[in-house]
């Protein structure tokens, strides 16, 4: 049983190295970038690798630009949105603050009522 099993998988394996995949051509693609133009030997041919480089270069700074507005457009919101949250704590805080003092002031109340009952005596 390990006998097949060792003489199946080296088929395998001679016929992944035998076959010839590896050697089949790869069809050219354009990548886009920045090429150098100098060793170009027309000027119609230089004049057109700049043209390229410039597209490319146009593309890419338009790409960054869309997508640093959409960047600033996302703090801008999130900017807001802690603007009126923090409105909405300071709101709170007065409210709270009134309160207190008014505890304060109705605690005070009690206090000096029974001493100036006390005084009257």
């Amino acid at each position: 049983m390990i006998g097949r099993i060792v003489l199946v998988a080296s088929m395998v394996l001679a016929h992944n190295f035998l076959t010839p995949h590896v050697l089949t051509p790869a069809s050219a693609q354009d990548v886009p970038g920045i090429e150098i133009c100098t060793v170009e030997k027309t000027m119609e041919r230089r004049t057109s690798c700049l043209q390229s480089n410039v597209d490319f270069l146009m593309k890419t700074i338009t790409k960054l630009g869309t997508l640093n507005q959409q960047k600033l457009d996302a703090a801008n919101r999130q900017i807001d949105g802690l603007k009126s949250a923090l409105v909405s704590l300071q709101k709170t805080v007065d409210d709270l603050q009134a309160a207190q003092k008014k505890t304060a002031e109705d605690t005070k109340k009690k206090v000096d009522a029974p001493a100036a009952k006390d005084a009257a005596k």
